[in-house]
């Protein structure tokens, strides 16, 4: 019978150690990003809500921009911490309805559903 090793040669190892290093760093970073911040998002038949903690981060330090059904909301350059996060929501956002407040670190944004528009045409029959 012949057996297949189950070890790597030393070599080997050694050369993928510093990437696995890498790696496991990158995905601690990646989930301590996302569970530090806090998020609630809550909707109804007019609008989208969500609520972020942003502690330490003043409301012209914050720079929000919508785009279709894509919300980025990121700190500004020189803001007393870095923030950036998108969000894509199920539906395009009315900007002329929509609000943002920023009160004791929480940021509110209550975001208005644009109403779909039909381009359909009715043909008359001849």
């Amino acid at each position: 019978m012949f057996f297949a090793t189950t070890t790597q040669p030393l070599i080997r190892r050694q050369a993928y150690a510093q990437s696995g290093r890498t790696l496991e760093r990158f995905m601690d970073e990646a989930l301590r990003s996302t569970s530090s911040r806090s998020c609630s998002y809550t909707q109804d038949d007019a609008a989208f809500m969500l609520s972020l903690d942003l502690p330490g981060i003043a409301k012209d330090q914050l720079s929000i921009a919508v785009e279709g059904a894509v919300v980025t909301i990121a700190s500004k350059q020189g803001a007393s911490r870095k923030y950036s996060v998108a969000y894509e929501l199920p539906q395009e956002i009315d900007t002329s309805l929509s609000e943002a407040t920023l009160e004791n670190g929480v940021l509110n944004l209550k975001l208005a559903k644009k109403v779909p528009v039909s381009n359909a045409t009715e043909l008359t029959i001849h």
